[in-house]
Order: structure tokens, then sequence, then C-alpha cells
């Protein structure tokens, strides 16, 4: 993820005042646009055939992209993303919007953008990303950006003391453990159903398991992505029985199940539980300590 924020914001996109600081003349410029080494975008800007369609469509617009394109493009979860969503400046004119580029325009800047003339600092993204969500949506997002260390607590909680208030609760709700948006969609079912739980458990013999609920239900969020092919199903299958030799029962949700209506997955839940509970009374919560060592 490092590595495609690196990508994105290389120099890729200039203006005719930076080119020719660079060295070329008005001249060059134009051979370099007809021979295909360069494309002009709008007035005054230019960019690498390299550059990817979206920033390309954002500078036309005469912005730069931002909230769920950007951070898309660097690899943070984000559960839907069907428009293109483009920082304009305040006091911007003459704005080129498509008819068959679907896109949202954010006007809100928290700070001084920076030099970059085709995407926002990481940290507007993430604050349009607030507003463009649902609650849910959006903490799946600000999860993401803690784990892969996108940004530090400290300055997404600066992120949010600029925010309205009525945003700054799911700061509270943030946990960088989740390793994937449909654990965090799990980890508020848990909490509505008010269950004891903890996350990222690490079991000798099966590694880490992404919830360990009441001390003896362990769920995994599956995901096509991370998730598919035999070899990784025979992986799990693997996991599934060594966790049962410690005593532990597993069930494996889908993804899609978390991501959307996810009712089905919590009545499965609340029964599994009303059902199994009371025979782990005495069982692997009393045999085994949370991080899966045993007390003997």
């Amino acid at each position: 993820m490092a590595q495609r924020a690196r990508d994105l914001y290389m120099p890729t996109v200039f203006s005719r005042a930076q080119l020719i600081r660079s060295g070329l003349s008005g001249r060059r410029i134009s051979s370099a646009v007809a021979r295909g080494d360069l494309v002009r975008i709008r007035r005054d800007r230019y960019a690498l055939p390299s550059t990817p369609q979206d920033v390309i469509s954002a500078v036309r617009i005469g912005g730069r992209v931002s909230c769920l394109t950007l951070l898309v493009s660097v690899g943070v979860f984000v559960h839907h993303c069907r428009r293109l969503h483009v920082l304009v400046t305040p006091g911007s004119s003459r704005l080129r919007l498509s008819k068959e580029t679907e896109s949202v325009l954010h006007w809100r800047v928290r700070s001084s953008v920076d030099r970059c003339l085709h995407a926002a600092p990481i940290a507007e993204a993430v604050a349009h990303s607030v507003y463009c969500q649902t609650p849910r949506d959006a903490l799946a997002t600000l999860d993401s950006v803690l784990h892969h260390a996108v940004m530090t607590y400290e300055e997404l909680a600066d992120l949010f003391a600029s925010l309205p208030a009525r945003f700054r609760a799911l700061l509270a709700l943030v946990d960088a453990s989740a390793a994937s948006g449909p654990e965090t969609y799990m980890r508020l079912i848990l909490k509505a159903m008010g269950v004891s739980y903890e996350t990222q458990v690490y079991l000798e013999g099966v590694g880490y398991v992404d919830f360990v609920v009441d001390g003896w239900l362990i769920i995994e969020c599956d995901s096509k992505e991370f998730h598919e092919g035999w070899e990784k199903q025979v992986q799990d299958r693997a996991r599934d029985i060594a966790a049962a030799r410690l005593g532990y029962v597993t069930v494996r949700p889908l993804a899609k199940e978390l991501l959307g209506d996810h009712t089905a997955v919590r009545e499965a839940l609340e029964q599994i539980i009303e059902v199994m509970g009371a025979r782990f009374t005495d069982g692997p919560r009393s045999r085994f300590s949370m991080n899966g060592r045993r007390t003997v």
C-alpha cells in the first residue's frame, strides 16, 4: 500500500510553467503532445501517458482526485465507489463536467492544498470519505487507514477535531486490528449483540484468527480476495480442524453477507451461541486462555 501511495503522488501531471522550468520550450511541449509523450488534459495541464484515467478525468474537470476514488487507488478499503470524487479548490472556475463520467465535487478544504496537481492530500481524502459514506462504511474505511498505517491515530484525532461534532463518535470506534472491511462489520455486529470478544487472537497450531467470542467461538471473515482457490480452502479446513482439537468451534460468514444486510449473520450467531454456549461453560473457556495457551 505504501508503494501504491508513492506511485499515486509521483509527478505525472504538470503545468506549462513546470515543463518550461524543466527545460522544455513551447515548441518541444507541442512536439511531445503530437508524439504522444505528453497528454494535454486541459488548459495549462499536461500528463504522462501512464497517468491513471481517474486522475486524468479529475484534472480535466478542473480539480484532483480525492475521497473514495483516491483511497481505492492506494488500497484502502472502501465498500462502494461508483463515482469519480474530485477535490475542487474553492474559487475554481471553468469546471468541465462530463456527462459520461458521474462525479462528486468536494469543495471543503481543511488546510492549504499541497503542490501536487492531480491528487488531494491523504488527510483531505479521508475527511471527505467520512462525509460521503454511511457511518458503518466510513468506520470500515477508517479502520483500514489505521491498520495499513496510512495515517496514525494522532493524525486521525487531529482530523476529527476539524470535522463537525456529529462525526466525532466514529473516532472512539476505530480499531486498527481490523485487517479487512468485513472484520469491521463483524465487530459492529458483535458489539450490538453485547457478547465478549477479542480480535486477532493467536492460537498455537492454528495461527491468528479474526475473532474469538466468549472464549470458544472462532469467527473468520472470509472474502473472495483472500480465500479463493482450492489450496486456500485446504489451508482453512486444516486450521478449523486444529482449532477444533483445542476445543473451539469455527464459523465462516462470507464477506458479501457482512457487507450487505447482515441480519441473517447476526441471527445465526445468536442461535449458535444460545445452543452451543452452555456446553462450553466448563469447556475451552476454562481450559484455555484467550491467547490459546493451555492453562492447566
